[in-house]
C-alpha cells in the first residue's frame, strides 16, 4: 500500500507540475528556449537598428526615447504588434518591392544600406536595446507614438500633441 501511495503521489506530482509548466506559467515561458532566444534576438536587433539609425548621434535620453516610441507603437492597436513589424512598417508596390520613402522610420526604406557603419555606435545601440527590453523602463515620453527631426515639419504633426523635445527630435502623442 505504501508503495502504491508513493507511486500515485509521484504521478500526481508529475502531472501537476506539467500542468503548471504548460498551462499556468506566464506567456513566453511555454516556448522552447531555442524559439524564445530567436524571438529575443530578432526583437533586439530590430530595436537596436532603430536606435542606431534614428538616434545614434543623440544623448542616451534621445536613444531611450526612440526605443519608447518603438515599444509604444507595439502596444498600440494602430501599428504592428511586434518590434520588427513596427520598425519595418512600410507600403509595398504590387510587385512586392518597398515603396521607397513611405516607411514609418525613414532609414528602413531610403534606398541605402542598412548595415551599421560605426561599430561603437552599433555596439552601444545593441546594449541599450538589450537593457531596455530586459528592464522595461518607465516611459518618460508620455506615450509618444511619433517624432521627427527639428529640421523638418511634416504635415501629420499638426494633428498631434507635442509631448517633449529631446536633442533634435520633437516627440508627439495623440491629442487628449
Amino acid at each position: 500500500m505504501k508503495i502504491l501511495v508513493k507511486t500515485l503521489f509521484r504521478k500526481s506530482f508529475t502531472q501537476l507540475f506539467l500542468i503548471f509548466v504548460f498551462f499556468l506559467t506566464p506567456k513566453g515561458y511555454t516556448e522552447t528556449n531555442i524559439w524564445k532566444e530567436q524571438v529575443i534576438t530578432k526583437d533586439l536587433i530590430c530595436l537596436a537598428e532603430n536606435i542606431y539609425w534614428e538616434a545614434r548621434n543623440q544623448s542616451l535620453e534621445g536613444k531611450l526615447a526612440v526605443a519608447h516610441v518603438t515599444i509604444n507603437r507595439v502596444k498600440s492597436n494602430k501599428f504592428p504588434n511586434d518590434i520588427c513589424g513596427v520598425v519595418k512598417q512600410t507600403k509595398f508596390y504590387p510587385s512586392g518591392k518597398i515603396d521607397l520613402h513611405s516607411c514609418q522610420f525613414s532609414w528602413y526604406c531610403d534606398g541605402k544600406s542598412d548595415k551599421p557603419r560605426n561599430s561603437k555606435s552599433w555596439e552601444d545601440a545593441k546594449t541599450i536595446a538589450k537593457d531596455f527590453l530586459k528592464r522595461n523602463p518607465k516611459d518618460f515620453t508620455k506615450g509618444s507614438l511619433w517624432y521627427h527631426n527639428l529640421d523638418v515639419s511634416p504635415g501629420w504633426s499638426s494633428s498631434l500633441q507635442k509631448a517633449l523635445v529631446i536633442g533634435d527630435h520633437i516627440f508627439y502623442r495623440e491629442q487628449t
